[in-house]
């Protein structure tokens, strides 16, 4: 048994090494500096203390992107000059977001031990390769993100870091082979211990879903499916979970083959990025094929995030999560004693608030902030919460919410504490079974899209689209947030600017800076998106995204609720283009950035 001894490293501050909404990401060749992980890595030791360091057991695994491999034995290292027990690995350095939270949550080792908390190697949907995105962030012992004070405790200590400790004669670990390696130190044994990545994740998707009905709607002649893993970490789930447990084709699956560049495309599941799904489910531009698949379903990088498609037809995530909210109870058995509570991200569409509503779910307002509770009595919307997953974590831990999500393609639930795109994907599939486990063989497929414009008439449409601005001068960003925060000082003087812009828009009653105080632990997040609340419903809202690697992310959010069964079905972008007109003049985007058009549009 190989033994080491602890060393210490004389190191100097790296400038912002402040996480952002989910963990640090930089450039590759901003981690590759000198010290530069070892910096953070012992940086976030001395934030947790080493009562929480000390003989315990962490998890170290990611996406696999570029760097991770370098990065996880650095890690190792460190983790055990630091006194960590053991460390627990992926095959290949390979667990997904979600398989990490379940695996903190829900494992226990031979010894009884369980995982104290996690690092994880991922920028999620950011690109990866030499010269793109890496990212690191750790999680704690429910599962989820660190919260933002033991976050800003890191970045406290990144500032004024003069020493790290690391582990000599240590050897490199094989992370390709599943099995133990067991080496001694000063603190007493230290195993590194590398295990399958799915099987976990697996295992706990079974106890969630009814894997024999997805495995029938599977089975019938009339559905077809298909799966894109972006050649992300997804792909290192999809074989065992489709094919082998669900028995869908083979070639159902596609990019399922994780890439540390993610094959040179974008990881993001969208429908700029999602390329080779959008065409395949009729969606791309070029003109569809003969005959799509009847459903299609992608994830990110990290398996974090979800893209639901119909055929020829777009899930917006705002819809996806109140859907799966309005169906759980009847089509996914760990819902069916009843969902606790839902919750959304304040960007996210109201369309979760209306099913709520009609759930009969009575309210606590908190702070100012509604949340929803298994009742039949009086009614409001559901939670809203800051963007960023930790947010949700404290509502779950104290049983009050069951479901979640975020119009960035994220949606989860209280099984771990992390958004999760395998779980959503699993949940469209369990609606879809459940609606068409009485159709008979020939008989009409109940599809995506009447699932979606069936919830229309029933709860009406929230018109929704997201216009992203990426990478856009830090400095520019800063004037667009600057210039409407001033505009909500007076609203008879912002009306008259709208009604200028246009006359067929309502008028503004409403504009703020949303604050979020949690309603478990009293926490305040702040500047968390300006918000302009129209008159006849509508929104607007403006936010920095905090998952960009250089520049800033502007995104503007543009939204419109509509009952009238006979304007539901409307096209979205001709519905929202006097409040994207609006929108966009209001916050003089082209003057300030210089940006005619959005990178992305969802």
């Amino acid at each position: 048994m190989a033994s080491f001894t602890v060393a210490k490293r004389t190191t100097s501050p790296h400038e912002g090494q402040k996480p952002g909404t989910s963990g640090l990401r930089k450039k590759v060749t901003e981690f590759q500096k000198e010290n530069y992980l070892h910096n953070f890595v012992q940086a976030t030791f001395f934030a947790l203390g080493e009562d929480k360091v000390k003989g315990k057991t962490i998890v170290v695994s990611g996406d696999g992107r570029y760097f991770s491999r370098e990065a996880i034995q650095i890690i190792i290292k460190i983790a055990a000059a630091n006194g960590v027990r053991r460390i627990w690995i992926g095959q290949n350095g390979l667990l997904s977001t979600p398989a990490v939270s379940a695996i903190i949550r829900n494992c226990v080792g031979q010894e009884g031990e369980k995982a104290s908390g996690a690092f994880i190697l991922t920028a999620s949907h950011n690109p990866g390769g030499p010269h793109e995105d890496f990212g690191i962030k750790y999680n704690t012992e429910n599962g989820g993100p660190a919260l933002e004070g033991l976050t800003n405790k890191i970045y406290e200590t990144t500032t004024t870091i003069n020493e790290f400790y690391t582990a000599d004669g240590l050897p490199d670990v094989d992370i390709a082979q599943i099995g133990t390696s067991s080496f001694t130190g000063p603190d007493g044994p230290f195993n590194v211990e590398v295990f399958d990545s799915a099987d976990d994740y697996v295992k706990l998707m079974k106890s969630i879903f009814d894997f024999s009905a997805i495995k029938e709607l599977l089975a019938r002649p009339d559905f077809s499916f298909c799966f894109d893993g972006l050649h992300g970490v997804a792909g290192a789930y999809a074989t065992k979970l489709f094919v082998q447990e669900l028995s869908a084709k083979e070639s159902s699956l596609c990019n399922c083959i994780p890439k540390e560049d993610f094959g040179g495309g974008h990881p993001d599941p969208n429908l700029t990025y999602a390329k080779e799904l959008v065409l395949r489910m009729g969606l791309g531009k070029t003109g569809p094929p003969a005959d799509p698949p009847e459903f299609g379903a992608a994830a990110d990088g990290d398996a974090d995030r979800n893209m639901i498609l119909g055929k020829r037809f777009f899930v917006t995530p705002s819809d996806s999560v109140a859907i799966i909210a309005a169906n759980a109870v009847d089509s996914i058995p760990y819902f069916r004693s009843g969902l606790k509570g839902v919750a959304r991200s304040m960007p996210t569409s109201a369309a979760l608030d209306v099913v709520a509503n009609n759930l009969k779910l009575r309210f606590f307002e908190v702070i100012g902030f509604l949340l929803f509770l298994l009742s039949y009595t009086r009614v409001h919307v559901a939670l809203q919460v800051p963007t960023g997953w930790k947010f949700f974590g404290n509502l779950m831990d104290a049983g009050m919410c069951s479901i979640c999500g975020e119009e960035s393609f994220g949606t989860g639930s209280d099984h771990i504490r992390e958004k999760d795109g395998l779980w959503a994907v699993l949940a469209w599939l369990s609606i879809l079974a459940y609606k068409n486990k009485d159709v008979p063989a020939g008989g009409k497929l109940v599809t995506v899209e009447d699932i979606v414009r069936q919830h229309w008439a029933t709860y009406g449409r929230h018109f929704y689209t997201r216009y992203d601005y990426e990478n856009v001068d830090a400095n520019a960003a800063k004037k667009v947030m600057d210039h409407l925060v001033e505009l909500q000082s007076s609203i008879p003087d912002l009306n008259k600017i709208v009604s200028g812009i246009r006359s067929d828009v309502a008028g503004i009653k409403e504009a703020d800076e949303f604050e979020y105080k949690d309603p478990v632990d009293g926490s305040v997040a702040s500047h968390q998106g300006i918000r302009f609340l129209f008159q006849d419903g509508s929104r607007l809202v403006f936010r920095l995204s905090g998952t960009g690697s250089v520049g800033a992310t502007i995104r503007v959010y543009i939204e419109q609720y509509i009952q009238d069964k006979a304007k539901t079905g409307g096209d979205a972008q001709e519905t929202l283009a006097p409040l994207v007109d609006v929108a966009l003049k209001l916050c003089k985007m082209e003057e300030f950035t210089k940006r005619s058009s959005p990178t992305v549009i969802t």
